[in-house]
């Protein structure tokens, strides 16, 4: 299998975020990546491939320009690692007007606390250079492919970043193979996929289905519940499938199958997974109780609806075990 990773994720390194209870180290480090890779890289069955740049235009299909620029240009021309900017002051849900500097633009754009660095917008680029290199992987033949984004892209919206996402790395994907047939989106990530969500809302691009902790308790809070459905022409492609805490592989993997029904009656050419490994039942930011084997039996029955996939790495936090989930989860892959 080709896996798709670039070390340029290693320019963007917060050292904290803030929280409720106060700064705590960032969960979302470089380490994460590193790990898969160090973990795949052992095995010859898959092929770590640095992926070509990714010309940035090709964002303005997902994101709005204004947002594009803002993250372009909040650092240019600082050296990575100089400085950190993290949004405290959010306009009310009515968005106010946009301030005309970019450092205030922070807020603006911002929906939580996820910090800025002077290497956020070249690691993001990189990270969606993996997806966009995945997608036309499927498009040359391959079955499967893994695209080892970091940061991570789920939660980005259309003119929004939060989450520890800048780009939505799995909505370009999508809009890449959607010009050569229909494409289904299907996310696992412990938290829900708002950002890609929010891109695909309106538009029948693409169907969305999203597992995901019950948003009632959980990040992000405001998106997730089973009503929203779509809206226009994208009326009946979002269907998320909230879960309580302490949902196990029996439980989950129930879901799965119910999600994978809708899949299959939409009958997409190419399937997007965003895969989060936060699922895990060790990951210090879920509460679920999914062990390896369940992860595992995940990426079977996925296999087992037979579309080109491109898996997209999200969220996953258990450092520890973080190389032994993906490992899991992409071994079913391996023709």
């Amino acid at each position: 299998m080709k896996v798709f990773y670039s070390p340029a994720h290693h320019i963007h390194d917060p050292q904290s975020e803030f929280t409720s209870s106060g700064p705590i180290p960032y969960p979302e480090c470089a380490r994460r990546a590193s790990e898969i890779a160090n973990t795949l890289a052992a095995d010859p069955a898959f092929v770590l491939t640095i992926p070509e740049p990714l010309d940035p235009t090709v964002l303005n299909t997902i994101h709005d320009e204004g947002f594009l620029h803002f993250l372009a240009q909040i650092y240019a021309g600082i050296a990575p690692h100089s400085a950190e900017l993290t949004p405290t002051t959010f306009p009310l849900r009515g968005r106010g007007q946009r301030p005309p500097t970019l450092r205030a633009q922070a807020g603006y754009y911002g929906f939580d606390t996820t910090p800025l660095t002077p290497g956020s917008w070249g690691a993001a680029l990189a990270a969606a250079s993996a997806a966009s290199a995945g997608a036309t992987c499927l498009l040359n033949g391959a079955t499967a492919a893994y695209a080892l984004c970091r940061p991570p892209g789920h939660h980005a919206g259309r003119d929004y970043f939060g989450g520890y996402c800048y780009l939505n790395n799995a909505a370009l994907a999508a809009a890449t193979l959607a010009a050569h047939g229909r494409v289904a989106i299907l996310d696992i990530d412990y938290h829900h996929g708002n950002g890609t969500q929010d891109i695909f809302y309106d538009s029948d691009r693409a169907l969305f289905v999203s597992i995901h902790a019950d948003p009632a308790y959980q990040y992000p809070l405001y998106w997730g519940y089973v009503d929203e459905t779509g809206t226009g022409a994208g009326q009946g492609l979002t269907c998320n499938f909230p879960l309580p805490a302490a949902t196990d592989d029996s439980g989950y993997l129930s879901t799965l199958d119910q999600a994978l029904t809708t899949i299959a009656a939409y009958d997409p050419a190419f399937l997007v997974l965003s895969a989060g490994l936060d699922l895990y039942t060790q990951d210090p930011l879920g509460d679920w109780l999914v062990s390896l084997d369940g992860i595992g039996g995940i990426g079977e029955r996925i296999r087992h609806i037979r579309k080109p996939t491109l898996i997209v790495q999200e969220g996953g936090y258990c450092l520890e075990k973080l190389g032994a989930a993906a490992r899991a989860l992409l071994d079913a892959f391996i023709c």
